[in-house]
């Protein structure tokens, strides 16, 4: 590995991220998350440059492995919340299945309808679940890793916005309903979002995102013999 890459491309990458939230602060607005403004900028930098993919991944790829730890430090809201949690255990267990089953099946019913590949449709199935956990399932399925992150963040972003819209117009009091929304249908982006709005739905939010990868984990392989 080339290392004045690795740190041209990890110092630049992380700049934009940051760059991202200064603007996200400024406008607070769905369009200026960092996770949407800091791809479309590095994006333009690779082709401006001609920069192969796998040289960027391949001086990046630290990062990814942190996604791990940075999904596992949610555990510290769910610990201080852990007597709700056990108060609601069965109705939690109860959305989330029904959540990854939903998730799954329309993925790949859409996906179906549009005459996208085997590899595309397999990438799409894990869409709803938190990036380290997606790329796991992704691989073991015979998807495309990298497209499946791609797939992650956008339905994060997009699950952010309209789980906040849905909560503007349902009338939603429980912290399980709320929390579960955003962690079912936008993970990691949704659960930010979710401690914006209170800590107990950010910690329900980030209990459901947890399930979630944990439980579609535990069936790749069941997804995998009904895929053949």
């Amino acid at each position: 590995m080339n290392i004045v890459h690795l740190i041209f491309w990890s110092a630049l990458t992380i700049a934009l991220y940051h760059a991202g939230k200064l603007v996200n602060r400024r406008f607070h607005a769905w369009w200026s998350s960092p996770l949407m403004i800091a791809p479309i900028l590095l994006i333009i930098v690779v082709l401006a440059f001609r920069v192969p993919y796998k040289e960027y991944i391949s001086s990046t790829h630290w990062m990814l492995a942190m996604l791990a730890p940075a999904t596992v430090a949610f555990a510290i809201p769910i610990y201080e919340q852990r007597e709700l949690i056990k108060k609601h255990w069965l109705i939690l267990m109860g959305g989330v299945l029904v959540g990854s089953v939903t998730a799954m099946l329309s993925s790949w019913f859409l996906a179906n309808m549009f005459g996208l590949s085997d590899q595309l449709r397999i990438s799409l199935l894990p869409r709803s679940l938190s990036t380290p956990f997606a790329l796991i399932v992704s691989g073991e399925l015979g998807g495309i890793p990298g497209l499946t992150a791609v797939f992650v963040i956008i339905t994060g972003l997009f699950g952010a916005t309209i789980g906040e819209l849905l909560l503007k117009s349902l009338p939603l009091q429980s912290t399980i309903a709320k929390g579960s929304l955003f962690g079912m249908g936008a993970h990691a982006v949704g659960t930010a979002k979710a401690h914006q709005i209170d800590s107990e739905v950010g910690a329900i939010s980030g209990l459901t995102m947890v399930l979630v990868g944990a439980v579609n984990v535990l069936a790749a392989p069941l997804v995998e013999v009904l895929l053949r």
